[in-house]
C-alpha cells in the first residue's frame, strides 16, 4: 500500500494509497501577515515530550536528523522507551514559514526517513517554501526501534528465499508460503513479544502527537498517503481539537481497515474488504487500453489496439504459467505489474518495456534504483515482519491458512491476475502471533477543529476511489477532491498541477476546493 522504496532490503510484501464557492477557514497559528516573519524557536519540551536534537543527517545534507524517545506503552509512560528516527527539511523561504508539516508515506512499513527525502521534489513548491517538512519511521519500522526477527543478516536472507516470488501457485507453493510465514511469526514472538503488541496505528498516532508537541506546534499539519490515511483518521479522532490542516491522499476506508470489532476470524482480508483487487484490475485495464491506443514507439507493449493488447497480456500470462522466462514466473510478473502501476512516470513506460521483453522470451533487465537520499541511513532493514507487525496486529484477517486459496479463486473471478496477488498479500496474518494491545476501531466522526481534505484517484492499483468516498463520508468534516488520473497517490505521482494547487492553498490558508471539484492529469500516459 505504500509507494515503492529504493532500498536494498525491500522485499515483496513490505510494499505491502470532487462547483460552488470555496470555503475559507480561519486557522490557528500565525496568519498570513505574521507568517512573513521567521517563526521563533519552539519552547523547551514539556515533561514527557521527547527532545529533538537536530543535526545534519550527513555533512552538507539539506536534511536534519534526530531521535525521539517515546514510551513503548503509552498507558505506562514510565516503562520501557523506544526510539523514533525523525528527519526534517527546513522551509526554503524561512521569512514566510508557517510551521511544520508532518508526512507519513504509507505502508504500513513505509520508512519516512527514506521515502520522504526521496520524493521531496514532488511536494508542491509553495509547501516546500512555507513548511518545515518532517517525517519519521513509525515504531517497529526501519531506522526506529524496529521489528527484526533474525539474529543476523544471513538468517534474514535465508528466510527471504523461502516464500515464492509474487504469490504461491499450486499446492506445493501454498504450503511453502504458509510454512515460511508461520516460521516467521514464531521467530518474531521469541525475539521481542512486547514490541509486537505495541506497534498499532493508535500507538503511532500518539507518537505523532508527541512529535507535534516536540516541535512546538499548537496544532497539527499533516499529509498522509495510503496507510497514512488510516493513521491520519485515527489521529483526527483521538485528538480532534489538534487539527490545523490534514490532507489524506489515496484513502483506505477506515471501516475496511478495522473490519468488525471483536471478530477473531473474519471472512475476508483487509485488502479484499478495501477492494484493492478490483481497483488494481481496473487500473491494469486502463494501462492496457492506453498502451494499445498508442503506437509501439510510445508504448512498447502495444499490439495496435486496446483489445489486441489485452489479448497479448493474457496470452503472456498463460505462457509464463507454463514456461517462465528465466526467474520471471507468472506470479513474479503479476506482482511486478501491479507494483509498477503505482508510479506512472516512469513506471508505466518501464513496465511496458519489461512486458514486451517477456513476450519475446527475453528476461528483462532489473529496474535501476534511484540514488539514495542524503540521509544518515538510506538502506535500513525492511523485512516482511515489519509491515506484518502493524497490519496483522491491527487489522483482522482470516486465521485459517487454508482459507486463502478459496479467497484467491473468488477474487480472481472478479479481478483476474491482480486478485490473486492482493489475496495472498495478507496471508502472513493467518499465523501472526500477536494482536495489538491498544487499537482504535472508531467512531470516525468526532468533530475536528478544522475540516480535512480527502484526495482520491480514479485509477489507483492499491486504494480504490471508493475508499476516498468512504473516508470523506465517515469523517465529521471533510471535503473530497477527485483526481481523475492514474497511479497510487497524487503526491508521489505529482501529475496534476490542479491537485497541487488545491492542496497548497488548503495547507497554506485552509481554503478548501469547491464541493465536487475534479482535477485531471496534465498529461495522459503514452500520449
Amino acid at each position: 500500500m505504500s509507494a515503492p522504496v529504493a532500498t536494498a532490503g525491500r522485499r515483496r510484501r513490505a510494499a505491502i494509497l470532487t462547483a460552488a464557492l470555496a470555503c475559507s477557514v480561519l486557522l490557528t497559528g500565525p496568519g498570513p501577515a505574521a507568517a512573513r516573519a521567521a517563526a521563533p524557536s519552539p519552547p523547551p519540551p514539556a515533561s514527557g515530550v521527547p527532545r529533538l536534537d537536530w543535526s545534519p543527517c550527513k555533512p552538507g545534507s539539506p536534511w536534519d536528523c534526530a531521535t525521539a524517545k517515546v514510551p513503548l506503552d503509552h498507558a505506562a509512560p514510565a516503562g520501557r522507551s523506544i526510539d523514533l528516527a525523525v528527519v526534517r527539511h527546513r522551509a526554503t523561504d524561512p521569512g514566510r514559514r508557517i510551521g511544520t508539516l508532518f508526512v507519513n508515506p504509507g505502508g504500513p512499513g513505509g520508512p519516512g526517513t527514506v521515502q520522504v527525502p526521496q520524493f521531496y521534489d514532488g511536494f508542491p513548491k509553495e509547501v516546500r517554501e512555507r513548511f518545515d517538512i518532517v517525517s519519521w519511521d513509525p515504531r517497529g519500522i526501519g531506522n526506529s526501534t524496529a521489528v527484526n526477527c533474525f539474529a543476523t543478516p544471513e538468517e534474514a536472507k535465508a528466510w527471504a528465499a523461502r516464500p515464492p516470488a509474487g504469490f504461491p501457485v499450486g499446492a506445493q507453493e501454498r504450503k511453502a508460503s504458509t510454512d515460511a510465514y508461520a516460521d516467521l511469526g514464531r521467530r518474531c514472538e521469541k525475539r521481542d513479544p512486547d514490541l509486537l503488541r505495541h506497534v498499532s496505528t493508535a500507538d503511532t498516532a500518539r507518537d505523532l502527537d508527541l512529535l507535534r508537541r516536540a516541535v512546538g506546534e499548537p496544532r497539527l499539519n499533516y499529509l498522509g498517503v495510503s496507510y497514512g490515511t488510516v493513521l491520519g483518521a485515527t489521529y483526527a479522532n483521538l485528538f480532534p481539537d489538534k487539527i490545523r490542516t490534514m490532507v489524506l491522499d489515496s484513502n483506505i476506508d477506515p471501516k475496511a481497515w478495522t473490519g468488525t470489532p471483536g471478530q477473531d476470524d473474519p471472512r475476508t482480508t483487509t485488502l479484499l474488504r478495501m477492494g484493492s483487487d478490483r481497483t488494481a484490475a481496473a487500473t491494469l485495464d486502463r494501462f492496457l487500453t492506453l498502451c494499445g491506443s498508442a503506437p509501439a514507439t510510445r508504448c512498447a507493449f502495444s499490439a495496435g489496439s486496446p483489445g489486441a493488447t489485452r489479448e497479448k497480456f493474457d496470452r503472456l500470462m498463460g505462457q509464463l504459467r507454463e514456461h517462465p522466462v528465466g526467474p520471471w514466473t507468472y506470479a513474479r510478473t503479476v506482482a511486478d505489474t501491479v507494483s509498477s502501476l503505482y508510479i506512472v512516470d516512469p513506471g508505466w513506460q518501464a513496465l511496458a518495456g519489461r512486458l514486451q521483453e517477456l513476450s519475446q522470451g527475453r528476461p528483462p533487465q532489473p529496474a535501476v534504483a534511484p540514488p539514495p537520499p542524503p540521509v544518515a541511513e538510506p538502506n535500513p532493514y525492511l523485512g516482511d515482519e515489519q509491515a506484518a507487525a502493524v497490519w496483522c496486529a491491527d487489522s483482522p484477517n482470516p486465521r485459517d491458512p487454508a482459507a486463502y486459496h478459496a479467497l484467491e479463486e473468488e477474487s480472481a473471478r472478479r479481478a483476474g491476475d491482480a486478485g490473486r496477488y492482493w489475496t495472498w498479500a495478507a496471508e502472513p496474518c493467518a499465523t501472526w502471533p500477536a494482536r495489538a494491545a491498544a487499537t482504535y476501531d472508531g467512531p470516525w466522526d468526532r468533530p475536528t477543529a478544522r475540516p480535512v481534505l480527502v484526495i482520491g484517484t480514479r485509477y489507483d492499483p492499491s486504494t480504490p476511489y471508493a475508499g476516498a468516498e468512504a473516508m470523506a463520508r465517515e469523517l465529521a468534516d471533510a471535503r473530497l477532491l477527485t483526481n481523475d488520473g492514474y497511479g497510487h497517490t497524487a503526491l508521489f505521482n505529482h501529475a496534476s498541477s490542479c491537485v497541487s494547487a488545491y492542496e497548497s492553498r488548503y495547507l497554506v490558508d485552509g481554503t478548501l476546493p469547491p464541493p465536487g471539484t475534479v482535477c485531471r492529469p496534465d498529461r495522459i500516459p503514452f500520449s
